[in-house]
């Protein structure tokens, strides 16, 4: 079980506190109108589009569900979301509201701070790097200096979080015990081969990388003056991937819903730029290719992606990747678009110089969609007047389109591979061996019927109504293995440390668990459940058939012992199952 982020820095009984103070119904009722419905309030999700509503806050839980997109969360997980804040900065709006001071030990960096003298949660350790190089820009007149020069207001610096790292070889001794382990497998420290550690980024301007939980996973570096590598970015950590991340993907969550395009560009002071000018849908890749797993999490947010490149050959390279990514995960709503920028531009430059409407004007324009940049692509390889040119053109573009799973999509390029191939759709299939297949009737009737509800998974629902009910229930006859289980015995680790969380606190400490999204469900299962609802009955029952199986499942193991392997007390138990 690893903590929620910033737990351990901001007391878990002041989040409870915060939260049982906290009227959710009038937190999100600011940003969205809602409507009552029997004992919760419901409205049309802000999180993603939808004609009848879905999205439902419960006063008595202190939660909303959205039964649509599955999004989840607490009045902290809701300003997270919706406004696009971190998560202590949604913490201290909160308490602000309510009157009450966040502990100013959580959160305090500075001289008179007491480093870490124990190994320390990883989030925490980023959270509190955060910090320090957030506080460091602020006494560096050096880095605000460059920072003005390149045009961004303290206003995005506060947005983005952004830091400096001074010049030196152990700044980050400061804040931390500097031989704690956790430094160094968090990519804030390196040791060398003779024992030397040393802080991984100096003297650079510090971009936090945020997860879409509002996590501080990685960061990247970029130097002030003209030192390599210009830009220098976390290594691979247990919580960052680079390969999976989006820079602003975080802060842009909101303005992509709102458009319903997401603008993928290379660079941090892209992202930047293009945000100070109001064009703020806009994520960039962390020095590295897109890749599936990019265009996946792009596609949970909009169906509409954009690519913004340079002209160059780099830059087509890059466009050429970034669609052979796209081709296996597009939807048949998908619609992806790429732009090249003109000679001597990047979008930082060309926004500046066009204003965000000259900008948008030309994406509109300009932008290429994919199916007509795909064939341009593969044509231009070959000469399409020649038999053996659109011999070859198929022959290339098959592997392609292949790849495409929306059948709606895959049969269109295929039918428009066919037309510049000049042959029919039907020995089109004969040559790529395309065989239709159909979904028996029988297996979409069996699909659509409801899986039972395991046991676990009802006391599951029911420790979450009932946080205090988890005493009764012994860890040990969790014996199984599955999803349910595993939930559950995180839940019971929680309440065992903190018996006395309610609903809404337990909710928000489980969005940092791996299985989070599993409890998610869960709530969302018992988001009608009325307060007075009387699951006695049930638990009892439940409790009673998790004890029975795992007394079957007991029998049975030391019914396969021989004699002289069991224990008198063993050997008495079976006999009076018997």
């Amino acid at each position: 079980m690893r903590n929620n982020q910033g737990v351990g820095m901001i007391p878990q009984d002041f989040i409870q506190t915060l939260l049982s103070r906290v009227d959710i119904v009038d937190v999100i009722g600011r940003h969205v109108t809602l409507k009552k419905a029997g004992a919760n309030f419901q409205a049309c999700c802000p999180f993603h589009q939808e004609k009848s509503p879905s999205f439902t806050v419960s006063p008595t839980k202190q939660f909303y569900h959205c039964f649509g997109c599955g999004a989840h969360g607490t009045a902290i997980g809701f300003l997270m979301e919706y406004v696009g804040v971190g998560y202590v900065d949604a913490i201290q709006t909160l308490a602000s509201q309510m009157g009450i001071s966040v502990p100013q030990t959580a959160l305090k960096l500075g001289a008179d701070a007491v480093p870490f003298r124990q190994s320390a949660n990883m989030l925490e350790i980023m959270q509190r790097a955060t910090l320090f190089y957030r506080q460091q820009l602020k006494l560096s007149g050096r880095a605000i200096t460059y920072l003005k020069g390149r045009g961004l207001t303290g206003e995005i610096a506060a947005r983005f979080g952004l830091g400096y790292s001074p010049d030196g070889w152990q700044n980050l001794a400061q804040v931390f015990d500097y031989d704690d382990e956790v430094l160094t497998q968090a990519g804030l420290v390196i040791a060398s081969d003779a024992g030397k550690r040393y802080d991984r980024f100096r003297d650079r301007i510090m971009f936090p990388i945020w997860s879409q939980k509002g996590e501080v996973i990685g960061f990247g570096g970029r130097v002030l003056d003209s030192g390599e590598p210009k830009y220098l970015n976390s290594p691979e950590t247990p919580l960052f991937q680079k390969g999976n991340e989006l820079y602003g993907l975080f802060q842009a969550r909101r303005a992509i819903r709102d458009a319903d395009r997401v603008l993928v560009v290379e660079g941090y002071m892209d992202v930047l730029a293009l945000v100070q000018h109001g064009v703020d849908y806009v994520v960039a890749t962390l020095g590295t290719a897109t890749t599936a797993t990019h265009v996946q999490k792009l596609l949970r947010h909009t169906d509409e992606l954009v690519y913004c490149f340079d002209g160059d050959a780099a830059g087509r390279r890059a466009a050429w990747r970034a669609l052979e990514q796209s081709l296996p995960v597009l939807t048949d709503v998908s619609r992806v678009l790429f732009l090249f920028l003109p000679q001597g531009h990047d979008p930082d430059s060309y926004v500046r110089e066009r204003g965000a409407a000259g900008f948008v004007s030309w994406m509109a324009d300009a932008g290429v969609p994919l199916s007509a940049y795909l064939f341009q692509q593969v044509t231009a390889e070959v000469d399409m007047e020649l038999a053996e040119g659109r011999s070859a053109f198929l022959k290339r573009v098959q592997p392609l389109i292949m790849q495409v799973a929306a059948p709606a999509l895959a049969l269109i390029l295929r039918r428009r591979a066919a037309e510049l191939a000049q042959v029919d759709m039907n020995e089109l299939a004969r040559l790529w061996q395309i065989t239709e297949t159909r979904t028996p009737y029988t297996a979409l009737a069996r699909a659509s019927r409801p899986a039972p509800v395991s046991v676990v998974r009802k006391l599951l629902r029911i420790v979450l109504f009932r946080p205090q009910l988890a005493g009764q229930l012994p860890v040990e006859w969790l014996v199984g293995r599955d999803e349910d289980s595993s939930a559950m015995r995180e839940v019971l680790e929680i309440l065992l440390v903190s018996p006395n969380l309610d609903t809404a606190a337990l909710m928000e400490y489980a969005r940092g668990l791996t299985h989070g999204s599993t409890l998610t469900v869960c709530a969302g299962e018992i988001m009608g459940w009325d307060e007075h609802f009387d699951v006695m009955p049930e638990f009892e029952l439940a409790l009673e058939q998790l004890r029975a199986s795992h007394q079957h499942q007991r029998l049975q193991v030391l019914a396969k012992k021989s004699p002289h392997e069991l224990s008198e007390a063993e050997k008495q138990e079976l006999r009076l199952a018997k």
